[in-house]
């Protein structure tokens, strides 16, 4: 039995993204920025490119079949084509393998030349001498329907037929001249893969294809070499083609009850025997099968048939789109490597692009563009180097910049107003300005003490871990570190960059140091005495922001009433039995409503009172609600009401802050204030 024959063949930007590469092309240096070109040059020609890049040709197939797998037609078995095979069966009744026996091939042809088929189409070379060769010539020189026998070149399928089975071949089918059977040419072509994905390259010493030959020769699909249109069956259990064993058309008695399979039909005779002539596609290993199950190379002949007799020629993108989508995607990760924002803002670009690398070839495909050799994984490659090389420049750079923003501003600012910064210098006052702010104002309950009774080194040791804690807790919620003192913390929100909800940032973090003060009190080494609370203050009001200092050093810190404020709401809490006391003003612009009102007092050294609330996250809701009902009857005068309060404090037992709050109503007039020492 002949086998058909193979070879082996090769494959609009957001303005402020283009002014920071623009900036960023400047500021590099001369190694630097050639370096990054030609990064990005490779990236260019990954992106057009890879499906000539050997390793990268491979992960471009897999793709190729996925997308092919997954967007191929599911059809019922095509009523154009049937397919007449030698199988396993026929082996055995014939007693023959290699070639196959003749005398069922005569015997069949004459049959199916009586049915009214459109055209025959044979799948076997007739390379070597039989006993029956003179039968089947015979049978040949009757035919009357249209038939296309196989033929091969040993010069152009030199591993497969040999020069002594070309000539024989060649003067076997010169006895036909004058009939209706025609050779027509069996060769197909693999990747280095072995997979079998596009149409032959035409040879000219060849005849017509196979499939070409049998629908007139003149088809364009002539010159075709683009991606073979698979095809896979609606059902599981059946085939695109329908196929019958050759055996009931070489036995008359059973060959006139399959006219009607045959009549008006293409017939494709050949073979479909376990280990021979199979061929792997695109399809097989994502059709649902368990295994890597090869197809007979009669059955792709039958799908290349079908694609030629339904005129699916599969345009390809035309070369300068396939230039212009590789430019854009190294633009694109470019780009995406100096995205600033939210976090959800940069995630959403990055899927739209994530998006575009796997939808957008599946719609090609699906749409009926051929993208074979669409550089899909060239595309991710160029991404990701122009996203490197871009992300490594930018980095060189602004390790530079922060560098020099360390030496103006330390360590004090959020990372994110720092970036900022650095991106736009001219948003940082070099001068005093006016400001509304929050702040923040922390003390450790007696650490001055301790530090009398511990070695000087574990005292070191336990304030640089506070502080570090202290410090991890402003700049994670985006505040900026104004000053140090002692084991005092004071941070501030609203400047140098003001943002919408620097009133929650500077809430929650003033908790969180509350939070993190409790941490630290209770992770002390063995040895060191108990150190007391952690006692916060927070204010919002206006300040002098700026860069203050002599010649020779430079602070960026805030000055005014607001952080003394904050400062005597903080050294309040020891006396109010607190850990955290806000301002009214600083929770109306908070945002949030985790507060309880705590009433009035006169801070230390102040005349003016303040209306003071402490947070209480855990606090159910309607128990906060409730509380703030009973503190507005206080208001109101109602006495019955700091009686329903003081029994409220006795039932939560340990809320040393609402006991205070009892005791400071008690010693005042309704609407009167309490003034602390």
């Amino acid at each position: 039995m002949g086998e058909d024959i193979v070879i082996d063949s090769g494959g609009r930007k957001p303005k402020g993204v283009q002014r920071k590469l623009i900036r960023l092309f400047r500021q590099l240096g001369p190694g630097r920025l050639a370096a990054t070109i030609l990064f990005l040059i490779a990236a260019l020609l990954i992106a057009r490119f890879s499906w000539h890049l050997p390793l990268a040709a491979q992960a471009e197939r897999a793709l190729y079949d996925l997308r092919l797998s997954f967007s191929a037609e599911k059809v019922d078995p095509d009523p154009r084509i049937v397919m007449v095979v030698y199988n396993d069966d026929t082996l055995i009744e014939t007693r023959k393998r290699s070639p196959l026996d003749r005398a069922t091939l005569s015997r069949a042809l004459a049959n199916l030349d009586k049915m009214g088929a459109r055209a025959i189409g044979i799948d076997i070379l007739i390379d070597q001498p039989q006993d029956e060769d003179e039968q089947l010539l015979a049978t040949f020189r009757a035919m009357k329907t249209p038939t296309y026998l196989a033929y091969a070149s040993a010069a152009s399928n030199v591993e497969d037929i040999q020069f002594n089975q070309q000539a024989f071949l060649e003067a076997f089918q010169k006895q036909l001249a004058g009939t209706r059977v025609k050779p027509s040419s069996i060769r197909f072509q693999v990747d280095s893969d072995n997979v079998v994905r596009s149409w032959p390259q035409r040879v000219s010493e060849l005849p017509p294809l196979l499939s070409v030959a049998m629908t007139g020769g003149a088809s364009r699909f002539a010159d075709y070499d683009r991606s073979i249109r698979f095809r896979i069956p609606a059902e599981v259990d059946r085939s695109v083609f329908d196929a019958f064993p050759i055996q009931l058309f070489a036995d008359d008695a059973t060959a006139a009850a399959f006219a009607g399979q045959v009549r008006g039909k293409y017939v494709l005779l050949g073979g479909t025997i376990i280990d021979v002539d199979e061929f792997e596609t695109p399809l097989r290993p994502y059709t649902g099968t368990t295994e890597r199950t090869p197809m007979w190379g009669l059955e792709v002949h039958a799908h290349m048939l079908a694609q030629l007799l339904d005129d699916a020629w599969l345009e390809a993108l035309p070369r300068w789109g396939s230039w212009g989508i590789a430019i854009t995607v190294v633009f694109a990760g470019a780009a995406s490597s100096l995205l600033g924002g939210a976090w959800w803002r940069v995630s959403f670009f990055l899927a739209i692009q994530l998006g575009f690398f796997v939808g957008y070839p599946i719609w090609l495909q699906a749409g009926g563009t051929d993208t074979q050799y669409l550089p899909a994984f060239g595309w991710m490659v160029g991404w990701v180097i122009a996203f490197a090389a871009i992300g490594t420049a930018a980095r060189a750079v602004g390790s530079e910049q922060r560098r020099f923003a360390q030496s103006a501003l330390g360590k004090y600012l959020p990372r994110d107003i720092a970036n900022q910064i650095l991106a736009d210098p001219d948003r940082l006052a070099l001068h005093g300005e006016k400001r509304e702010i929050f702040v923040v104002f922390t003390d450790l309950e007696g650490f001055t003490k301790l530090s009398h009774a511990i070695a000087p080194e574990m005292v070191a040791k336990l304030l640089n871990r506070y502080l570090d804690m202290m410090s991890d807790v402003v700049l994670e919620y985006g505040g900026t570190i104004d000053k140090f003192v002692g084991d005092a913390v004071v941070a501030f929100w609203g400047a140098p960059i003001a943002r919408p909800d620097d009133g929650e940032r500077a809430a929650r973090a003033a908790y969180a140091m509350w939070q993190a003060g409790e941490e630290f009190r209770a992770s002390v080494p063995e040895g060191v005495p108990p150190i007391g609370q952690t006692r916060v203050g927070l204010h919002f009001g206006e300040a002098i922001v700026g860069n203050f200092g002599g010649e020779g050093r430079i602070q960026y810190t805030a000055l005014g009433d607001s952080m003394n404020t904050a400062s005597r709401l903080e050294a309040a809490n020891k006396q109010l039995g607190s850990g955290v006391m806000a301002s009214r003003e600083a929770v109306e612009r908070s945002g949030l409503d985790w507060w309880r009102p705590m009433g009035r007092v006169v801070l230390r050294g102040r005349s003016t009172p303040v209306e003071i609330f402490e947070p209480v996250p855990d606090l159910e809701a309607s128990d906060r609600d409730h509380f703030r009902a009973v503190m507005n009857r206080i208001a109101d005068g109602d006495n019955m009401a700091v009686q329903e309060l003081e029994s409220l404090a006795n039932a939560k037992g340990g809320d040393a802050a609402l006991a205070n709050l009892v005791y400071r109503l008690k010693q005042v007039e309704a609407g009167g204030s309490y003034v602390l020492d």
